[in-house]
């Protein structure tokens, strides 16, 4: 991953320093990570799986 993605923290990640996630929308791709380790591992998908991801947490 390159210095220059624009990461951005998802709007339903807690505000209080707890757990957050962030994602970078790429060409063809969305990233995501632990904000608390970002030079971690990184997840790439592809948009729709991203989508399908995001649609099974909020059934949770």
């Amino acid at each position: 991953m390159t210095p220059d993605i624009k990461w951005r923290k998802a709007t339903r990640s807690a505000g209080n320093g707890g757990d957050c996630v962030e994602v970078a929308s790429l060409t063809g791709a969305v990233a995501i990570r632990d904000s608390k380790d970002p030079n971690g591992p990184r997840l790439v998908l592809t948009p729709s799986s991203a989508h399908e991801i995001a649609a099974a947490i909020k059934n949770i």
